[in-house]
């Protein structure tokens, strides 16, 4: 019997997470690990309340905006947000954690990642941003591709 890594563990329920989003251009899953535990997950979407994208109402869709530009026209919340969001939700600290996310997470994440405490971030899929890494590396953030 052969059991998997933490890491492979880990990526693979991230990637189960993915499969909840909403967003019609891409699924992403982070979840947020201490001791070995997972605390919160994560994936992108709209705010609750508010309807799902679907073919036709995607703004950066009809705009053909590309991916990783101008997230601020985008009605979804990014996996990674949703993941600390959860934890401020539930009064539960990602301080300390591991974050295993599908994708390199994007800037803002990266922002966020970093003022939450977080001190590692694991990825899957490459994602071209080249300000996050710069951001994670003068953090003092350990980033690594699994």
């Amino acid at each position: 019997m052969r059991r998997p890594s933490w890491d492979e563990y880990f990526m693979e329920i991230t990637r189960q997470v993915a499969e909840r989003a909403t967003c019609i251009r891409r699924e992403v899953g982070a979840i947020v690990v201490k001791d070995r535990r997972i605390l919160t997950t994560g994936y992108n979407g709209v705010p609750v309340g508010i309807r799902h994208c679907v073919p036709g109402n995607c703004i950066r869709e009809q705009m053909k905006i590309r991916s990783g530009e101008r997230h601020e026209l985008c009605r979804g919340v990014h996996a990674e947000q949703n993941a600390i969001i959860q934890g401020a939700l539930h009064g539960v600290s990602v301080r300390g954690g591991v974050m295993y996310c599908t994708n390199l997470p994007c800037a803002i994440c990266a922002k966020m990642i970093i003022n939450a405490g977080i001190v590692e971030v694991v990825y899957g899929g490459v994602y071209s941003d080249a300000m996050s890494e710069d951001l994670f590396r003068e953090s003092g953030i350990k980033l690594r591709k699994a």
